[in-house]
């Protein structure tokens, strides 16, 4: 299986190939539009500000790729994010593949939320044998409100998606790869997806 990490220099990279390499797989790290489109399985990763991790895309041609990718694609962080409408974050259009924008916590709590926290109303094959209020880890200051396309809650402030589903194209707002053997089944999960 062919498993390619999107590069386009958003940063924490190194902990999914491990996560990866660790259930017994190799991904590549590329930016190569052919490379992409020939993986069985995309992983779009980020950590960063969003205005900034837009325009590395743009001036690589991946924002007009991604959306069309038909393998079975996972958006982590604001890898998720980037593929929502819009986010408040640098007041940035993202990949539209989610409809749903992004907002950030108000100043009534403490940003970013770092850490662990459960997670809820599991609804897709990304959580087979994952048991309802699992912990994950967690570290963001903005996030997608509740949608059609919600498929794990998380409380902090008021409910809102930390897994969204649209068609081959997945997002977790959580790092599965810093979230222990859960984390790593989710992953799993994602891998063993059918193409």
């Amino acid at each position: 299986m062919k498993i390619v990490i999107i590069n386009y220099g958003a940063g924490n990279i190194q902990s999914i190939i491990f996560a990866i390499e660790r259930l017994g797989y190799k991904a590549v790290l590329s930016n190569d539009p052919a490379e992409i489109k020939a993986a069985d399985k995309v992983i779009f990763p980020g950590v960063g500000e969003a205005s900034y991790a837009m325009k590395m895309l743009k001036e690589s041609g991946l924002n007009t790729l991604i959306p069309t990718l038909t393998q079975p694609v996972l958006g982590i962080c604001l890898g998720m994010q980037l593929m929502c409408k819009h986010t408040q974050e640098g007041n940035t259009d993202g990949l539209g593949i989610f409809d749903v924008d992004v907002v950030k916590f108000s100043p009534k709590v403490k940003v970013p939320q770092m850490g662990w926290n459960t997670i809820y109303n599991l609804k897709s094959g990304l959580f087979k044998d994952v048991a309802e209020n699992e912990y994950m880890y967690l570290v963001h200051s903005f996030y997608a409100p509740l949608c059609a396309e919600t498929i794990a809650t998380t409380d902090y402030e008021m409910a809102y998606s930390s897994a969204l589903e649209n068609k081959n194209f997945f997002g977790t707002q959580f790092h599965p790869e810093k979230s222990g053997d859960v984390g790593e089944k989710i992953l799993a999960n994602f891998l063993e997806l059918k193409n």
